[in-house]
């Protein structure tokens, strides 16, 4: 399908070569700043709603490479399965580039048994042993539960918590947005085994990073530091966290039986899978898109991150469909290990520090697959004024947001450099409920939404590439 390029007064851009130096320019009002034609917003999202191109490639990752933990064999089949994807899609420039990740394996046994209270003998609590930690002796770990709220209470009660088991059960706000609420209760899943060490415990759990109540627990990374026992991590479920919690509030002893058997590996060699669709008239300046292709090694990784792996895709082979190719490239990156060591993120900026100069743009999504809302931004008022104009013709199914904010955490390591980031913004009210579980699969993502997202940042992207002027850098 071709539609024809209009040539109309909203592709005047004049105001975008406001330099970023000095004070910050005055904010630039729609009128002035590139506004894609309605007819091209409009043969963008029609075409992807009619051929579900994104649910396709969905699948086909979530089916070849289910858990693609960095260093791990799916992993591998994941960057095999990207390069033959992008050439099909008919990107060109089709390439892998090297970054060495970490390997960290599960392990075959994961278990917390009850031992008392009594009645709850020999039952099991919902688990899943942290990224990065390390194993508890072969014949298991046996110990009581002391539950905090914060590092000050652990801190506190420093006496009590030796040769126990810490268990961090603060739960996420929930009067707060979702990912303010998980950034202000994370800090129990990565920090929790170092300070629950330093205070003499010899076991860290954490409750599930979630605002759902139920059975299903959250994995994520986690880090020791130098000079601190390394004690074994693991999360439990919500209503497994809750279950304790009442028990210890009725004065009760509550003692668990705990085994894991999680290993490091030697480092290995793997890559960000790359593809390109040139522009015709500046090639040299770049917008990247992209998504991370490693997941945690429980469910499929659907929506973290299959889902924003294959919308960057299908969004650059939508505009080569539709015979859109804009001024400036588009750059599409698979990055790799983004949930366990940012490999991938600082290799891409690393090589390729030589034309951070021309990367006008950066767009990640990683937020999960749900009805898109918009986009956050670490953008300077000019950019930040151009970029919600892009997006003008987005509000007819709401997605026409551009927030201040972050963009993603791969492309994070070109934000020093002035890159303008942007990262894709769903609706985040259940995106937490799968995070990092075995619950992330396939079918629970729902078609339409994931296409959505997809035209959204297809619109983005097409609207920044093609501009007249390139974006104003951050300073």
């Amino acid at each position: 399908m071709k539609i024809r390029r209009s040539t109309s007064a909203a592709v005047a851009a004049t105001a975008l070569l406001a330099s970023c130096a000095g004070a910050p320019p005055e904010p630039l009002s729609a009128p002035t700043a590139f506004v894609p034609p309605a007819d091209v917003a409009d043969a963008i999202r029609v075409h992807a709603l009619r051929t579900g191109g994104t649910w396709r490639l969905l699948e086909e990752l979530c089916t070849t490479a289910p858990t693609r933990l960095s260093g791990s064999p799916g992993a591998e089949r994941a960057v095999a399965w990207s390069v033959e994807a992008m050439r099909a899609a008919g990107l060109e420039n089709v390439r892998l580039e090297p970054c060495t990740v970490p390997y960290w394996e599960r392990g075959d046994v994961g278990e917390v048994v009850v031992v008392e209270p009594a009645e709850a003998r020999g039952e099991r609590l919902a688990m899943l042993a942290l990224g990065g930690s390390v194993a508890t002796p072969s014949d298991g770990l046996e110990a009581d539960v002391v539950l905090v709220q914060s590092f000050a209470e652990l801190s506190e009660r420093a006496d009590e918590v030796r040769g126990k088991l810490v268990l961090h059960g603060r739960p996420m706000d929930p009067t707060v947005s979702p990912f303010e609420a998980y950034g202000g209760a994370v800090a129990q899943r990565s920090r929790g085994a170092v300070e629950a060490a330093r205070a003499g415990a010899v076991g860290s759990l954490c409750r599930s990073l979630s605002l759902a109540t139920d059975d299903v627990p959250h994995t994520g990374g986690m880090r020791y530091d130098d000079g601190v026992p390394r004690i074994p991590s693991a999360a439990l479920s919500t209503l497994a966290t809750d279950r304790i919690a009442g028990w210890l509030a009725e004065g009760r002893r509550v003692r668990l039986a705990w085994r894991q058997n999680p290993r490091w590996r030697e480092p290995v060699p793997s890559f960000n899978v790359v593809g390109e669709l040139v522009g015709r008239e500046q090639p040299e300046e770049i917008i990247v898109l992209g998504g991370h292709l490693d997941s945690w090694d429980v469910g499929q990784g659907a929506h973290d991150d299959a889902a924003g792996c294959v919308q960057t895709l299908e969004a650059v082979r939508l505009l080569k469909e539709l015979e859109l190719r804009p001024r400036r490239t588009l750059r599409v990156v698979f990055f790799m290990n983004e949930e366990n060591g940012l490999a991938g993120g600082r290799a891409y900026r690393e090589q390729h520090a030589d034309e951070m100069g021309q990367h006008v743009l950066a767009i990640e999504s990683d937020r999960g697959a749900y009805t898109p809302r918009g986009f956050t931004t670490n953008a300077n008022a000019a950019a930040l004024s151009a970029l919600r104009a892009a997006v003008a013709p987005l509000a007819a199914f709401g997605a026409d947001r551009v927030l201040p904010g972050g963009g993603g955490a791969d492309i994070s390591p070109m934000g020093p450099d002035g890159v303008v980031l942007v990262g894709y913004l769903p609706d985040p009210q259940r995106y937490f409920d799968l995070h990092h579980t075995a619950a992330d699969t396939l079918d629970r993502v729902h078609p339409r939404e994931l296409e959505l997202g997809t035209v959204a940042i297809a619109t983005l992207a097409w609207a920044v590439a093609e501009a007249p002027s390139a974006l104003p850098r951050n300073p």
